[in-house]
């Protein structure tokens, strides 16, 4: 065996080795494009089909690919638009053949009807396993049933909703509205999206393991906690998109690189999660006729759950709660710059609740506003994309054939850009097509979406338990942040969307914050 300091030595060479493998796979990329051109020339290669992009034998559709990596999404989504189905199927050297689908039936096939030959899969749990452990989002079979049928139990409780909307409230009025009004006297420059960012962590802490929290403020450090998660959710995602993944799975092996930062976050993590789990119990265990809390963890405790599904539980639901709401509000914020006509009449609702809008039934009732949301995330959603993989050879509605092992991946994000399924008009910020009547915002009904159209939130058997308390998370925030203040970017620039485990602006969202003036 190596001593310590050879091993130690050895590292920054290894780091090369692994930059020298990723760029022979890019100069091997390079030469088939060459060899593309050259195609082109002799002979004109086999076009877009219904099928999917043009492939070789081979090496699949591994040029198209390539030259498309850096817009993988809108590459998608055009080729979904070309197929007649909305559905195609993706083969490259290197990767596990894909099928990649924008059909709303084939959404509800896959999530629904045959439910038990789409589990998240072996693959899946590869990717997120070292950070996510056997948390709810990362199993399947009797272990994910175990845990939805806790987590359904504790979603359900109306006490587990009284204090969430009480931390909402605290969380709000006590700290991001005092907040926004000392950077409005400044004008100072903020990143809008850090700061929600901050605040939904912030939120799901407290939901979750009952405990404080980051500083909002984005000038100052974000704290560890927060930042490891950052660094677990983006490597952890990068493992999914890398080109070659015997390559990160070599670089966990030996323990070097990005990998080394992921074991070094993913342990930050646990132990900060473990030590509140231990605290927790002694606090339960010393005086447990005096327990009042309501949040996730202690109910979890309470259970009887062993202390390893707790904490991947626990770190699954943070993972999921901080980082999707703030993205829908930051492009809710940056699409209504886009459209102050829907800001103004946004605005008209919430003072037309004012009295009453901290209450729950009442946040419900912000219709534009949730249609908004709803508009927003069509267009942006959280999770751009997610992947089953299919147990048995199968057959999805559309007539698509599906093999043993495939990945069957639905995409919201090219869903919301489907003019089969949102009309012409798919790429304007519409919230009035959420409403009954269209030509009414107030006072009207929204229209009841079916879910594997709009599967933002998944949908079937695994639909997001948090749901609701999402929806009125988000409905307290915009409303109270629009009531009292404007919004307005600093640069005309349009974001550049980014979907890692959850989606994000490129950059964040640079904001100056002013006070409304209701006068004008």
């Amino acid at each position: 065996m190596l001593q310590n300091h050879q091993f130690i030595f050895m590292l920054p060479h290894m780091e090369i080795f692994f930059s020298v493998l990723t760029f022979i796979f890019v100069f091997i990329s390079i030469f088939f494009s060459l060899l593309h051109a050259v195609f082109w020339k002799v002979c004109k290669p086999p076009k877009s089909s219904a099928h999917g992009p043009a492939t070789y034998p081979i090496i699949g559709c591994l040029i198209s690919f390539h030259k498309n990596r850096h817009r993988l999404l809108d590459w998608y989504t055009e080729i979904l638009a070309e197929s007649a189905t909305n559905t195609v199927v993706v083969s490259r050297l290197g990767a596990r053949r894909t099928i990649v689908t924008a059909n709303s039936k084939n959404v509800e096939y896959v999530l629904k009807t045959n439910f038990n030959n789409f589990p998240k899969g072996k693959p899946f749990r590869d990717i997120l396993g070292d950070f996510l452990g056997y948390g709810i989002f990362n199993v399947d079979g009797e272990l994910w049933r175990m845990q939805r049928k806790l987590a359904s139990h504790v979603f359900s409780t109306g006490c587990l909703t009284e204090f969430m909307m009480s931390t909402l409230k605290d969380e709000v009025q006590n700290q991001l509205l005092p907040l926004l009004d000392s950077l409005a006297d400044t004008s100072k420059v903020v990143d809008l999206q850090e700061l929600l960012k901050r605040f939904a962590f912030n939120m799901i802490c407290k939901v979750s393991l009952g405990v404080d929290r980051c500083c909002l403020d984005p000038s100052q450090p974000a704290s560890p906690l927060n930042k490891a998660f950052d660094t677990a959710s983006e490597i952890s995602a990068k493992r999914g998109a890398a080109p070659l993944f015997l390559v990160w799975k070599v670089k966990k092996w030996v323990g070097v690189g990005s990998e080394k930062r992921l074991k070094d976050a993913v342990e930050e993590v646990r132990t900060y999660v473990e030590g509140i789990i231990h605290h927790k119990k002694r606090k339960m265990d010393e005086n447990r006729e005096k327990i009042g809390e309501e949040d996730l963890l202690s109910r979890l405790i309470m259970a009887g759950n062993n202390e390893e599904v707790i904490r991947d539980m626990a770190i699954s639901f943070i993972m999921a709660g901080r980082d999707t709401t703030s993205a829908a509000m930051t492009w809710l914020f940056w699409l209504l710059s886009c459209h102050p006509f829907i800001e103004e009449e946004l605005v008209k609702e919430i003072k037309n609740m004012e009295k009453s809008m901290l209450d729950y039934e009442s946040l419900k009732g912000l219709q534009l506003l949730k249609a908004s949301l709803c508009e927003s995330m069509r267009l942006y959603p959280p999770v751009a994309w997610d992947s089953k993989h299919a147990m048995a050879d199968d057959i999805l509605p559309d007539g698509t054939p599906v093999r043993a092992g495939d990945r069957v991946t639905y995409f919201p994000y090219g869903m919301g850009r489907m003019e089969a399924l949102w009309g012409k008009d798919w790429y304007e910020f519409r919230p009035s097509r959420w409403f009954i009547e269209p030509a009414s915002y107030h006072g009207g009904s929204l229209k009841k979406i079916c879910p594997y159209k709009f599967p933002v939130f998944q949908a079937g058997p695994r639909v997001c338990l948090g749901k609701e308390m999402a929806f009125i998370q988000m409905n307290y925030v915009v409303a109270s942040i629009l009531r009292q203040f404007e919004i307005k970017p600093v640069v005309s620039e349009k974001p550049v969307f980014v979907p890692l485990l959850t989606a994000h602006m490129a950059g964040g969202l640079k904001v100056v914050i002013q006070k409304r003036n209701y006068s004008r």
